[in-house]
């Protein structure tokens, strides 16, 4: 495993210099401390980590959805402790001033932990992930160019065709108002499509508003366009509109259409719980001295902050899920890095200071996975895509998480992990892209 910061990288067992900075200006704080939260966000702190975090977008309003974007404030990231028992090591003191470098995972990280090394070096190309998100964010292909330069990634712009912002409609002049919220929210997004695939081609696609209704049509759009992969990191309250929803918006055969399955711990959310979609879910995610260099536990801050999951009371169950302890639609499928403790690395600068934040919530593990899918290649005509893991080689390839809960359901798999199948976990996080092949 590699720690990634702009003037070291760090490879289990020592430092190595690339450029001519000085060990000593690893970033050990994060970005952007003390920067005031959006309102209605509420701080909140990991009992086991101590890592402060708020919400980038403010709560929402009645029959709008969420954004799941979790931005730390405060505390040591599992990033930073690896910095640090490193320096430790090395007798290096790092200067713990220096605020503008990242504080979280990068991509070489999140490749190694996911077995995409090779994958990512190859594969993507001719591949366009799609991001939905509300709002508009003005500074997302500059913010986009940060990450990708800092981390070696090739430009990905408008210019070179690679890059490319819409409105729900299509346009590319008549956007949505601006939000600082949401905007961390997109540059959270692009930053993972880029980190997992970064050969792949990204369409933002920006929804006038909140609603499902909006949002769903910016979903719509993505596909009319061409994106064979849509990531969508929002979600709110089950309603009875929801199978209305489903056949609307996310009906789509031969589309790999991913959604965070939410951040409030146990208890279903939509459109997580979309029969058409892959539900994906979070862990905290933290280097060992194992085989893989990685282990993975559900994400779980309290009883009410952690990853979704759950028994959805409206949609229909898919006929590839076959687990027993919901006669409907159960969250989640997969997932991936979600807990902030254990956060990745995003570069933002709208409404905030401009700079690197680390950030959590299964906004992260959706784009991962949607990306995870790009790298597998195009999902087959006629296909579900969400179905892949469920296969017997979609679940021999991935990594089973086994320890953790997120709430309280009894000791049923619906909150605590286990081997096999889980809610909290779905089947495991990728090994390799080979679950998300159809």
């Amino acid at each position: 495993m590699r720690i990634e910061s702009p003037q070291i990288s760090v490879t289990r067992g020592r430092w190595r210099r690339i450029g001519a900075a000085a060990l000593g200006t690893a970033a050990l704080v994060i970005a952007g401390l003390g920067t005031a939260a959006p309102a209605g966000a509420t701080p909140a702190k990991s009992a086991s980590s101590q890592v402060t975090w708020t919400r980038a977008c403010a709560t929402p309003t009645k029959g709008q959805m969420a954004c799941k974007a979790l931005r730390v404030t405060g505390g040591t990231t599992a990033f930073q402790k690896e910095q640090q028992a490193q320096a430790r090591t090395d007798a290096v003191t790092p200067d713990a001033a220096d605020a503008s470098t990242p504080s979280g995972y990068g991509p070489s990280d999140l490749q190694d932990a996911y077995g995409l090394t090779s994958a990512a070096a190859s594969n993507g190309s001719g591949e366009t992930i799609a991001i939905v998100d509300a709002y508009n964010d003005p500074n997302a292909e500059a913010d986009l160019a940060k990450y990708r330069t800092y981390y070696g990634l090739s430009a990905c712009t408008t210019a070179n065709g690679c890059f490319k912002k819409v409105s729900q409609t299509g346009s590319t002049t008549s956007l949505p108002t601006s939000d600082s919220g949401w905007s961390e929210e997109i540059s959270l997004d692009l930053d993972m499509a880029s980190a997992v695939c970064p050969n792949c081609s990204i369409l933002l696609v920006e929804a006038k508003s909140a609603t499902m209704a909006n949002l769903g049509t910016a979903v719509n759009e993505a596909v009319t366009l061409g994106a064979k992969y849509v990531s969508n990191s929002y979600g709110g309250s089950e309603s009875s509109s929801d199978a209305t929803y489903d056949t609307s918006y996310f009906k789509h055969t031969g589309v790999a259409i991913t959604v965070s399955a939410g951040d409030a711990g146990y208890g279903a959310e939509y459109p997580a719980a979309s029969q058409y979609v892959t539900s994906v879910g979070g862990t905290a995610l933290s280097a060992d001295s194992s085989s893989r260099g990685w282990s993975e536990s559900v994400w779980e801050t309290s009883s009410t902050e952690g990853t979704g999951s759950g028994c959805s009371s409206y949609d229909t169950k898919p006929a590839w899920q076959t687990d027993t302890g919901c006669t409907k639609r159960t969250i989640a499928d997969v997932s991936a890095v979600a807990d902030p403790a254990t956060g990745v690395s995003v570069y933002d600068s709208y409404g905030v200071t401009a700079g690197w934040y680390t950030f959590g919530g299964t906004s992260a593990s959706a784009p991962i996975i949607a990306g995870v899918y790009a790298l597998a290649g195009t999902p087959s005509s006629g296909s579900y895509p969400a179905k892949f893991p469920y296969t017997a080689a979609g679940t021999s390839a991935l990594n089973d998480v086994t320890s953790g809960t997120n709430g309280s359901c009894g000791s049923t798999y619906l909150c605590t992990a286990k081997s096999g199948y889980d809610g909290p976990t779905g089947y495991g996080t990728p090994e390799g892209v080979a679950a998300f092949t159809g």
